[in-house]
């Protein structure tokens, strides 16, 4: 798949663009297996925060999950034609109203693992007319293959964080 191209995508989704090679559904698949196995070696920081009003690795990781559901729901109504607009999300609320803290990181991680490999059997079926499919989210114009390569990314960022940052 190519990478996608400026015109595709907003000015906020260079930052995770940028961080991906060039074959997106290996990285993809790849973290299916590589990211849960990280998350399980931070279980003894899981409720560390770096500073003071800073998510918690468990929130960290919840938010994480939260935008995977978000991203997927995008490219999904994206690929599907739709002509509607899609709104933005806080992730400061969602992660305030989603209760990370009372579970456990095992199970996050679990949880991002069997997710990706769902959203993957979607993200494979599209034809190369979908991925150039686009559409309208968080008041910016987007391609389904945009979002691919920032998914893939906004999972490279957070790890990046999380070893500056919380190790």
């Amino acid at each position: 798949m190519n990478r996608p191209q400026t015109h595709e995508y907003p000015a906020w989704a260079e930052t995770y663009i940028k961080l991906v090679g060039e074959d997106v559904i290996e990285l993809l698949e790849k973290q299916a297996i590589e990211f849960p196995d990280f998350i399980n070696s931070l279980i003894e920081k899981a409720d560390y925060a770096y500073a003071p009003g800073k998510w918690t690795i468990k929130e960290l990781i919840g938010h994480i999950i939260d935008t995977e559901r978000v991203f997927v729901y995008r490219l999904m109504c994206f690929a599907r034609g739709e002509q509607h607009a899609l709104p933005g999300f806080e992730e400061d609320d969602y992660v305030a109203n989603a209760h990370f803290s009372d579970r456990s990181l095992l199970s996050l991680s679990e949880e991002f693992a069997h997710l990706r490999k769902s959203n993957l059997y979607l993200i494979k079926s599209f034809t190369e007319k979908e991925l150039n499919r686009s559409g309208t989210a968080s008041e910016r114009q987007i391609t389904v293959r945009a979002i691919l390569f920032v998914m893939a990314g906004h999972i490279m960022h957070h790890v990046g964080i999380i070893k500056e940052r919380y190790l």
